[in-house]
This record gives structure tokens, C-alpha cells and sequence, in this order.
């Protein structure tokens, strides 16, 4: 079993995995750039060790975290998401220095990191697929006479991309040779490749993604589904799980076609696979080889520590369910809150928490590095914490996610809670019937009315007496 584990990663995650060696009796090594000095994840974890000044760089250099790794004594690595979590380097440096790697093997980052190696492997295994080119296209003419093979709309995709980066919709010839340039670039900057790839663009699906865990013993189950079909530019906003929108059929082919696809690749550890659903028709999208943001909403209904059951595959484990014994009750919601405007096209905003009250009560868990006098670095993603809430049914689980945000303070930034009550009380919504097109459908709800916070206007009436008195 494994005794120590060297997390490289940082906020919220690093504390969930933090929480959950804690649990297992497993000592806990936290890693921070000097901007994180004061982060909870440094305060929770058992040792915590410094990466350097800037504010990346430490936490972008594999070889760096491995050396630590070993330095500390520890036995294991646990990567999160974001940063270097699908990393075929460190996934292999980590097997050059004995220390292991909670996560897939190398070689199957590299295949899933490859979207265009992805496409192929999960057309041998019969996983359907969106229509699209068999690789990479070579050069912009290749990419046009793709395109029009295809048919428009379609998506310019970086092979290499991932979270929502790398990708453009094409509706027309002119708008690929506008997309084109910009998507080599940011795949160049962000994945450093400019690989693109192009497959026909699904029109308003549903994003419908399924949890799996796989063993080394052979063992592969799925944890049913998550719908992230609210979201921004590709950018996830609010998740639930199990979808509303899926039949009884439905989620059992999307849950056995997820199987089917790590068992292809031989996967194992935490995996997710990342589906379209249009018409009635399901379409392989990407395999994320790491555990996700919105995992939390799994756990809720199926009641499986994720996080927990990738450190014992790690060590060698069984899996600690079967399918058979793998139930889901109730719905889950999750809403990532950010530390944005959307009341101004959701512009960062960074700065120190000057009060957080998380909320409490029945079926409300928060998942969180902040707490009152942190301050928000501008280096990192703008999220802050998750909310996430669980019920009985649809329309209990919708109404606990508006009180656990009315109940929840978080002063100092801006945050998008109220954006997110907006979208709760939305019919179309709260119908349990809607698509990836639903954010931009609905511009109005960005036009909400902010409640005023009773301090500041405490503080506005004692400076207008103060002045009034000549103070």
C-alpha cells in the first residue's frame, strides 16, 4: 500500500487529495510557488516544500516534481487535473525513478492525449465516432478540401487540446481560413504542437460523459454519467449527475460503450469518457486520462470516494466494487464558482476574500481552497471553490443548489453564484431538456439585480454621517 504520496498539483484538488490520504493513513506532501505560500492546500497537507518564485514553472517541470518526490520519500505521485495530469513525461519519469504514477500508464496518455490516435483506437473497438479527417491535415488547403468533404459546420480541432483550448467551430469555407492560423497558434502555445485535426460539427448536442475505473487486475467498471451541457466557450459551468435528459437505455449503452473504450486501451486508474449525444445518436468526443473537476457529482450519487479508489488501483488493488453492486441515487449538481463578472462578458476578478461563508445543511458539500483574508492569485484558473449539492429528485436537487447559493458568501470578488440562481429558475432549464447551446441562447440571465451587501452600506452611511459632522 502506498505510504506517501507527492501531490503536483495545487487549491482545491490538492486539498480533496490531501483529505482523502488523511482517511487512508497515508502521509500528504504539498508543493507550492511562492504565491501560493499561504494556500490551504500548504496548510492541510502533512509536509509542504517550495518550488520556486515564479508561478508556474514549478509546477510545469516534471523532472523537478519527481526529484522532490524522491527527496521527500515518497512512494507515489498524484498529478490531479490541470498542469501536468496528462503528461506522458511524467507518467515516465516517475516509472524511471520508482515512484508511482496514480494515473493511466504513459503510453495511454500519449494515445488519448492524441485525438486523432483516440479516434482510431475507438473505431477499432466499434465506439462511434463524429465523421471526420483519419489524421492530421497537413496545411490549410488540405484542411478546406476537408472541409468541404465534410460539410459545414465543423470543428478545427488541436490534437493535442484539451479543456475547452484549441478548438474552433467553422461554419463556413472563409471562417476556416480565418480559424485556422489562430488554432495553430494557441495549440502551438498552449500543447506545444500545431497538429489540427477537423471532424464535422454536431449542431446543439447534449455533452454526456461517463466515469470509468479499471484495475490492473483487469477489472473495469463505469460510475454512470455526468451531463456538462451547461457551459461557456467550451468552458464547463455547471455539471450534473445522472444526466435528466438520458432514457434508462440510453444510459446504459453510453455506460457500457465508456467500458468498452477503456478496455481498448487497457486503461487504468480514474478515467473519463466524453460523448455527444444528438438525435438519438452518440458520439465518441475525447478521453480525459485523469481524474475530473466535476467528479464530486459521481461520488455523491454512487456514494465511491474516487479519489480514494485511485490511490488503491495505484497500489496494486482490486477494484473495491463490482458493477453489479454500483447504484446511483438521487441527482447531484456541481457549479464551478469562479471569481468572475458576467455581468461584464465574465471578466476575472482576482483579489482578496474579504469574508467566505460556505453553506451547510442537507446535501451540501463544498470543495474549496479559500478561506477569509486569502487572497486570489491572478496566475491560476479563476475557480474558487465548488458547490455541489444532492437529492432525491430533479426538482429537489435544483431547488437545495439555489438556498446552498443564496446561503453561501463569498465577499471581496466577484463571483458568478447569482449567474448560476439565474439559471436554476430558468423553465427551459429546469425542464431537465437542454444543450451545449443553452448559455448562449440566454444572454438575459446575465442581467440580473445584486443584492446589496449590508457591511457596505453600513460603511456608505457612517462615512456620510462622518462627513455630514465634519469627522
Amino acid at each position: 500500500m502506498i505510504k506517501k504520496i507527492l501531490i503536483a498539483n495545487r487549491g482545491e484538488i490538492a486539498v480533496r487529495i490531501v483529505r482523502a490520504c488523511a482517511e487512508m493513513g497515508i502521509r500528504s506532501v504539498a508543493i507550492y510557488s511562492d504565491a501560493d505560500r499561504m494556500a490551504l492546500h500548504v496548510k492541510r497537507a502533512d509536509e509542504a516544500h517550495g518550488i520556486g518564485d515564479d508561478p508556474l514553472a514549478g509546477y510545469l517541470n516534471p523532472r523537478k516534481l519527481v526529484n522532490l518526490a524522491v527527496e521527500t520519500g515518497c512512494d507515489a505521485l498524484h498529478p490531479g487535473y490541470g498542469f501536468l495530469s496528462e503528461n506522458a513525461e511524467l507518467a515516465e519519469i516517475c516509472a524511471e525513478r520508482g515512484i508511482k504514477f496514480i494515473g493511466p500508464s504513459a503510453e495511454v496518455i500519449r494515445r488519448m492525449g492524441d485525438k486523432t490516435e483516440a479516434r482510431r483506437s475507438m473505431i477499432k473497438a466499434g465506439v462511434p465516432v463524429t465523421p471526420g479527417t483519419e489524421g492530421n491535415v497537413a496545411d490549410l488547403a488540405e484542411a478546406l478540401r476537408e472541409g468541404e468533404r465534410i460539410g459545414y459546420p465543423v470543428m478545427l480541432k488541436a490534437t493535442s487540446g484539451g479543456g475547452g483550448r484549441g478548438i474552433r467551430r467553422c461554419n463556413s469555407r472563409e471562417e476556416l481560413e480565418q480559424a485556422y492560423p489562430r488554432v495553430i497558434s494557441e495549440a502551438t502555445k498552449a500543447f506545444g504542437s500545431a497538429e489540427v485535426f477537423l471532424e464535422k460539427c454536431i449542431v446543439n448536442p447534449k455533452h454526456i460523459e461517463a466515469q470509468i475505473l479499471a484495475d490492473s487486475l483487469g477489472n473495469t467498471v463505469h460510475l454512470y454519467e455526468r451531463d456538462c451541457s451547461i457551459q461557456r466557450r467550451n468552458q464547463k459551468l455547471i455539471e450534473i449527475a445522472p444526466s435528466p435528459q438520458l432514457t434508462p437505455e440510453q444510459r446504459a449503452y453510453i455506460g457500457d460503450l465508456a467500458v468498452r473504450a477503456a478496455q481498448a486501451v487497457g486503461y487504468e486508474n480514474a478515467g473519463t469518457v466524453e460523448f455527444l449525444l444528438a438525435e438519438g445518436e452518440v458520439y465518441f468526443m475525447e478521453m480525459n486520462t485523469r481524474v475530473q473537476v466535476e467528479h464530486t457529482i459521481t461520488e455523491e450519487i454512487t456514494g465511491i470516494d474516487i479519489v480514494r479508489e485511485q490511490i488503491r488501483i495505484a497500489s496494486g488493488l482490486p477494484l473495491s466494487v463490482k458493477q453489479e453492486d454500483i447504484i446511483h441515487r438521487g441527482f447531484a449538481l456541481q457549479f464551478r464558482i469562479n471569481a468572475e463578472d458576467p455581468k461584464n462578458n465574465f471578466l476575472p476578478s482576482f483579489g482578496k476574500i474579504t469574508r467566505y461563508y460556505a453553506p451547510g445543511g442537507p446535501g451540501v458539500r463544498t470543495d474549496t481552497a479559500i478561506y477569509t483574508g486569502y487572497t486570489i492569485p491572478p496566475y491560476y484558473d479563476s475557480m474558487c471553490l465548488k458547490l455541489i449539492v444532492w437529492a432525491l429528485t430533479w426538482e429537489e436537487a435544483m431547488d437545495r443548489g439555489l438556498r446552498a447559493l443564496d446561503d453561501m458568501r463569498v465577499q471581496g470578488v466577484k463571483t458568478t453564484a447569482a449567474y448560476y440562481q439565474e439559471i436554476l429558475r430558468n423553465p427551459e432549464f429546469r425542464s431537465g431538456q437542454f444543450n451545449t447551446s443553452f448559455v448562449e441562447s440566454h444572454p438575459e440571465l446575465t442581467e440580473y439585480s445584486i443584492k446589496r451587501n449590508p457591511s457596505h452600506l453600513a460603511i456608505a452611511i457612517a462615512t456620510a454621517i462622518a462627513a455630514h459632522a465634519g469627522l
